[in-house]
């Protein structure tokens, strides 16, 4: 497992959107099985992967392999696979007997498989409470995106100041930003993290370096170095 903090001595120019997410686009047949949602936000202009995104960082960042199911919408409703899911959604995911829907779900299950959910009571409860920060800001995101885009866009982006300095912050006061976002070891809320960055940074590519956040940029520029050396 490759394992570099981020390092915010090092800010490299600035980033395209395909080369921060190069590595993320992969698919590999093996062990998991994955029904990723049937749709995405890119319907509504923003390109978004998702909600199995941030699970695809953690397998390949942990270079565990897997397989997607891409499941037409036709296909959704005719086969048999919406009558298995528990509350009639997906993404699902399959490891061997055991099957799970929920995203959260599935994204604690891997971590605690591949070691990323933190060695104790309290730092796991602290990577807990920066994933639910995660989740508070991607459901503020989905509704804007799928309620009120054409209007809300310009209000959301204005207001992302005060929404992304709580991650900023927690970076800043671990270890100065040279850290995680919890701890001295990555964790599922790191790769959550960086899947919401990606999403935002195609709705306000700027957004970053407009509202001077250097270490959450600095989160970006190391998840492509650490793409660098798994891929």
């Amino acid at each position: 497992m490759i394992a570099l903090p981020y390092n915010c001595l090092d800010t490299k120019s600035s980033t395209s959107m395909s080369e921060l997410v190069q590595c993320n686009m992969r698919y590999y047949n093996a062990c998991y099985t994955m029904w990723p949602s049937l749709s995405s936000c890119r319907n509504a202009g923003t390109d978004s992967e998702g909600r199995c995104e941030g699970m695809r960082i953690l397998l390949a960042d942990q270079g565990a392999e897997w397989n997607e199911e891409v499941l037409t919408f036709d296909q959704w409703l005719k086969g048999d696979q919406k009558a298995k899911a528990v509350f009639g959604q997906l993404p699902g995911f399959q490891d061997g007997d055991c099957v799970l829907y929920q995203s959260n779900a599935i994204m604690r299950y891997l971590a605690r498989k591949h070691g990323v959910y933190g060695k104790d009571l309290v730092t796991q409860s602290r990577v807990d409470m920066m994933n639910d920060g995660v989740e508070d800001l991607r459901v503020k995101y989905l509704r804007m995106v799928y309620q009120n885009y054409e209007e809300g866009k310009e209000p959301y982006i204005q207001s992302l100041p005060a929404e992304l300095k709580h991650f900023e912050r927690a970076l800043r006061e671990n270890n100065n930003g040279q850290s995680f976002i919890v701890g001295n070891e990555i964790s599922f809320a790191d790769y959550n993290l960086v899947d919401l960055l990606h999403n935002h940074l195609v709705l306000a590519p700027e957004c970053l370096k407009e509202f001077s956040l250097p270490l959450l940029t600095c989160v970006l520029v190391s998840e492509r170095e650490r793409s660098d050396l798994t891929g």
